[in-house]
């Protein structure tokens, strides 16, 4: 089922609910209760528990937010430096140039094809590109610079087998949900309350309280969807992308 299919569908199971609550509620009141006579104290905790809610939901959409952001980097940051050491070793003679650089390269086109789908489906990278990238560090570790030129360029290349290696472990660690459960509860549990506390002010069975409560419910509903997309940053609809892997290596996905 499509994310989005389902977002749609929670949004109007939210102000489905809050319709048919109110309908039982005005069919189930008393006759001289009258919605006017809210007491003050009811409407000031509403509203407190209305603001305190919307700044957790902002705090925790803010954080998954940046979470994602901060995935996308380790992203940039390992594909350049993959592509800097394709770069760097053109000092070099040309047969370890050439194998470096064909190490490197499917290195990447394992990471744009299979690894990039474990990490979707799976959230965790594989054992394969680990060996990968461990063969394309053996190849630079393992030659010996012939020339003062070449021993110019090694240190360089270790550097950015180094930020290639931190690069890939960050983006490992970023690959499962960053929301831990006990938050989720706190964001469902609040929902419910702050949804809940509509019906403490004894709305009336208006067309535009009902729409109004409706189109409430169905932004709560479509808030708590947009965090639980942005909280594994590689797996759902809004998600970090492979590009620049396939900006830096344009023949990778089809590797």
């Amino acid at each position: 089922m499509s994310e989005w299919l389902v977002l749609a569908l929670a949004m109007v199971a939210a102000s489905v609910v809050v319709l048919i609550v109110t309908l039982v509620r005005h069919h189930t009141a008393r006759e001289d209760d009258d919605p006017s006579e809210t007491p003050d104290v009811i409407e000031y905790m509403t509203m407190m528990i209305g603001v305190v809610y919307a700044i957790v939901l902002g705090l925790a959409i803010a954080g998954v937010w940046e979470a994602r952001s901060v995935a996308q980097d380790h992203v940039q940051a390992e594909a350049q430096a993959l592509h800097e050491i394709t770069e760097r070793v053109r000092v070099y003679p040309p047969e370890v140039r050439d194998r470096i650089r064909d190490d490197v390269n499917a290195y990447v086109g394992h990471v744009v094809t299979t690894e990039w789908r474990t990490m979707a489906e799976e959230s965790r990278v594989t054992e394969r590109g680990a060996e990968l990238l461990s063969r394309v560090r053996n190849d630079v570790t393992d030659y010996e610079p012939a020339t003062d030129f070449e021993a110019q360029a090694y240190q360089p290349l270790l550097d950015q087998v180094t930020a290639a290696d931190t690069a890939r472990t960050a983006r490992s660690e970023s690959t499962a949900p960053t929301m831990p459960g006990v938050v989720w509860f706190g964001l469902i549990t609040g929902a419910v309350v702050t949804v809940g506390l509509i019906f403490a002010l004894q709305i009336r069975r208006t067309l535009r309280e009902v729409v109004l409560a409706g189109l409430f419910a169905a932004l709560i509903a479509f808030l708590l969807f947009l965090i639980w997309d942005f909280d594994a940053p590689y797996s759902r609809g809004i998600a970090a992308s492979a590009d620049p892997f396939l900006a830096l290596f344009p023949d990778a996905g089809g590797s």
